[in-house]
């Protein structure tokens, strides 16, 4: 995931291939993200986002796609590169690189970060190195029952001037980007699960 994400910044049900539909939105909104609720607030050089949207997935289903780190790259589009460095009983250090652009607008990212797990509710991370003065994230996976809702908090502070009216735009644009193409890749491997089940059980 890309500078703003925290972990982002890396499991079944009836077979029948039900209709995967979304609580808040239409499908057709879901899919391109604008279900999904942003809020920057920049204060000074203090950034603060907030993000919440549902993905009718379960806890485990989403979080194997969040913490994806080493295959984070091939579905988020910003992404150039995304690895686990190294990996503890609850904790993973990873390195992302990558570029955000909104219009003429382009931002570069590279981080180091420390991401710590509690499974399947809680992602922590803490930037270690990179282009930001301050990258503290945290994910919260709720059930809803048939659905979990998602709930990021990112706090930063760039070491670039970002100015706040082109600033709060493109960030929004970034974080419901990243993270509707985070849903649709959870979305995408429950209908591959659900297909192989159904697979199986016709054997």
């Amino acid at each position: 995931m890309g500078q703003f994400y925290s972990g982002q910044i890396t499991k079944k049900w009836v077979s029948f291939k039900p209709a995967l539909t979304f609580t808040a939105g239409s499908s057709a909104d879901s899919l391109k993200g604008k279900d999904i609720e942003v809020q920057v607030n920049i204060a000074g050089e203090n950034i603060v986002i907030d993000l919440n949207f549902a993905v009718p997935a379960t806890q485990q289903e989403v979080w194997e796609v969040l913490i994806d780190f080493d295959r984070m790259a091939d579905f988020v589009s910003n992404l150039k590169e995304s690895k686990v460095i190294s990996v503890s009983e609850d904790k993973l250090t990873i390195f992302q690189r990558g570029a955000g652009t909104y219009g003429p607008f382009t931002y570069p990212f590279e981080s180091t970060r420390e991401v710590r797990l509690v499974p399947y509710n809680k992602i922590r991370t803490h930037l270690i190195s990179g282009n930001m003065h301050k990258l503290e994230g945290m994910t919260h996976l709720i059930d809803e029952g048939g659905q979990t809702r998602v709930i990021h908090r990112t706090d930063a502070i760039p070491k670039a001037w970002i100015p706040a009216a082109v600033g709060k735009i493109f960030i929004e644009h970034e974080m419901r980007e990243q993270f509707n193409e985070m849903r649709n890749e959870i979305i995408k491997r429950k209908r591959a699960s659900l297909k192989e089940m159904g697979m199986r059980e016709t054997r």
